[in-house]
């Protein structure tokens, strides 16, 4: 009789409902638990409304430069951009997550194998939490002072609002599986800091933080939007605000983060059964 752990558990078929339940229940509590940053919250708000002038007039620059038009953006499109990119950096949360990483050091991790929640279901219910706190304290106040500063675009396509919400919920859930996934190093390497130094140096760059990736050639951009998941964390969800494209590019942008979000959640159970077999093998 095979043994009931978080990632060996029984079928949830018959218990779809309690399951949702145990789900949202983690959700709200991941909620919570980032509600009592209070401090960190304002200040890290602030720090990303002075970063959006400076980013926000360098990219003007750049426009007025290419003669009013860079890369197919408008200078309201490269203002929209980039301030509701300073929103969506703590809600997508490129940085500073280390909570698999510790538990591995510290050999807590062994105590997540015991409870009846697959730990990759468990640590997303309480990522999307933080980002449903991060969209209510950190997106609002960097869009509120663009829109007061600065003259900041409006979709003029009804679908373009819906696929922007679902576009940044796949960019939460992209962005976490690449986190575990990077968190999850610290089972073979035990210290992880080496793969985090890599994520953090690469993810702003390639996710189109600091420019957007359409400055780059065809032949660079299109690879690394179609081979890797970077462009599905940031800057796939700003092209489809600011319009850059048609309606039907707008659709298959989104299709390609559907495609990244299951292929990064498969591979994350996947790591995640493999690492429990090592400790098993070494007696963890």
């Amino acid at each position: 009789m095979g043994s009931v752990t978080a990632t060996v558990a029984p079928p949830i078929g018959r218990n779809i409902i309690p399951w949702f339940r145990t789900f949202a229940a983690i959700t709200g509590s991941g909620f919570r638990r980032y509600s009592t940053y209070r401090q960190a919250t304002v200040a890290g708000a602030f720090t990303n409304t002075v970063f959006g002038f400076l980013r926000c007039y360098v990219l003007l620059a750049v426009a007025a430069g290419a003669g009013g038009v860079a890369a197919g953006y408008s200078p309201a499109q490269l203002a929209t951009f980039v301030w509701v990119g300073q929103g969506l950096l703590a809600v997508v949360l490129l940085w500073r997550w280390t909570d698999l990483a510790d538990r591995i050091r510290t050999g807590e991790v062994a105590s997540d194998l015991l409870r009846p929640v697959h730990p990759v279901v468990s640590y997303l219910a309480t990522d999307l939490g933080r980002a449903g706190y991060a969209l209510l304290t950190r997106f609002l106040p960097p869009v509120l002072t663009g829109l007061l500063f600065f003259d900041l675009v409006l979709p003029s396509r009804w679908q373009t609002v819906p696929l922007f919400v679902l576009s940044v919920g796949l960019a939460v859930v992209i962005c976490f599986g690449c986190r575990f996934l990077v968190n999850a190093t610290a089972y073979w390497l035990y210290d992880a800091r080496g793969a985090m130094i890599l994520w953090t140096l690469s993810s702003g760059v390639l996710a189109g933080l600091y420019f957007p990736l359409r400055f780059l050639p065809d032949w660079a951009a299109v690879p690394l939007w179609l081979a890797t998941p970077f462009p599905s964390l940031l800057q796939t969800p700003l092209d489809v605000l600011v319009e850059r494209d048609g309606a039907g590019i707008q659709a298959g942008m989104v299709g390609v983060q559907v495609l990244w979000a299951g292929l990064i959640l498969l591979a994350c159970r996947r790591v995640q059964r493999r690492a429990e077999r090592k400790l098993v093998v070494q007696g963890g």
